[in-house]
């Protein structure tokens, strides 16, 4: 058994998640056990009825009342949901940490919160009413649409004025927040870290430009809505296009000591790396060394790790990618994985992040979540649950990859008690 003590290493002390299984965190975990599905029909905009997407997984609606930090008088120039739903995540996730950001500790609290398409939307709608009428874009039309301002939101909302780094890794993009936060706190530059994505895009020429690359799921006659996202299943047949939220909140174990806060798991390791190959299409030795890089960071041999959280995008090419270099790390030993995209859809870059926190709370409990309509591929050696198992678990391999080849992968330990 390896020594898989690093007291060094960054802290989960908090987390919080929206996504189409609900708004409260407890009520998604409890509809994520019990096998439900958030995928349903696309209402975010009118469809012709040509439009090839007619299934999406929608954020219900939030009732932001009950929060004083997303007043009316607050939102009212955010006009983009990624705004209002980051900052809720991050403070939810903060008070669940049990730490308030006062003007002391507030230069030592860093923000990587990232967006693979952040506020595309409220560009749309103006370039929309600038075409059609000539109504030229309210001022506050171009923060809206900025990549970083989600992060900024954040950190404005918190009082937080340590480093702050949108990260942009398409749908890695909350993974890489979680390991670009814990290099800042090795580094000394913060004490916490708030990470996470969030990203709202459903939108028409988005949407569309998936289907269009055959990347998303296209709509068929008598299909059932919460049969179709199907990771690593025979017959997968693309993702379904999602939305979503999720903040992590990291510190220094000294931080975490010093205050009393009780961490939830240990980021024990990560990688990062580049498949340097396609645009769109993954490449299988460079993801395989990603997860090898984390494995040697974290100081966790192969058969130490004991579930792990796929990304599994339900795409004909990517899910056979991560299966071959599951395969080549693990060999006829993969350990059992879950696909959360099955529940949710595709979150984009959302995803990585709120996937990071079911992996936590499943770690936590020794559950591992179902991966819905799996039917499996002979060709694939993996052991994906298709209801919530019982699992006991110390250590959780958490596998993020995004257009362009960027490639996170992170290590979730459980230390034992």
């Amino acid at each position: 058994m390896s020594d898989l003590s690093r007291p060094h290493r960054p802290v989960v002390l908090g987390y919080d998640a929206v996504s189409p299984l609900g708004v409260d965190f407890d009520a998604e975990w409890e509809r994520a056990v019990a096998g439900a599905s958030g995928v349903g029909p696309l209402t975010r905009f009118p469809l012709t009825e040509r439009f090839p997407v007619r299934l999406a997984g929608q954020v219900p609606a939030c009732d932001f009342s009950p929060y004083p930090f997303l007043s009316p008088r607050k939102l009212a120039a955010w006009s983009s949901p990624v705004f209002a739903h980051a900052i809720l995540v991050a403070h939810r996730a903060l008070a669940r940490a049990g730490i308030v950001v006062d003007d002391q500790l507030s230069p030592r609290v860093a923000v990587t919160f990232g967006t693979a398409v952040g506020g595309l939307d409220a560009v749309l709608a103006a370039d929309r009413a600038l075409m059609t009428a000539g109504t030229l874009p309210m001022p506050w039309m171009n923060p809206n649409s900025c990549v970083n301002m989600p992060t900024g939101a954040v950190a404005m909302s918190l009082n937080a004025t340590g480093p702050i780094v949108t990260p942009v890794t398409a749908c890695a993009t909350g993974a890489t927040s979680i390991a670009l936060g814990a290099l800042m706190l090795e580094n000394d530059m913060a004490d916490v870290a708030i990470c996470g994505a969030v990203d709202f895009s459903l939108v028409e020429p988005i949407v569309a430009g998936f289907a269009s690359m055959n990347g998303a799921y296209k709509s068929r006659p008598g299909e059932r809505a919460a049969e179709v996202s199907r990771p690593f299943s025979a017959g997968r047949a693309g993702f379904i296009v999602a939305e979503g939220a999720a903040c992590i909140v990291l510190s220094t174990p000294a931080f975490a000591r010093t205050h009393g806060l009780t961490p939830k798991c240990v980021l024990l390791g990560w990688a990062m790396n580049a498949d340097a190959h396609k645009p769109v299409a993954p490449r299988r030795d460079t993801i395989g060394r990603c997860m090898q890089l984390a494995l040697e960071r974290a100081g966790c041999r192969p058969e130490e790790v004991d579930a792990i959280s796929a990304h599994a995008a339900s795409t004909s090419t990517g899910d056979r990618v991560e299966a071959d270099a599951l395969g080549d790390v693990f060999g006829a030993a993969v350990p059992p994985l879950s696909a959360l995209k099955s529940q949710t859809g595709h979150m984009m870059g959302a995803s990585s992040a709120i996937e990071t926190v079911f992996a936590i709370e499943g770690l936590r409990r020794s559950l591992l979540t179902p991966t819905l309509n799996y039917v499996p591929d002979p060709e694939f050696r993996v052991d994906a649950a298709t209801e919530t198992r019982r699992l006991d678990q110390r250590v959780v391999l958490k596998n993020s990859f995004g257009f362009g080849g960027a490639n996170t992968c992170l290590i979730l330990h459980q230390p034992e008690n």
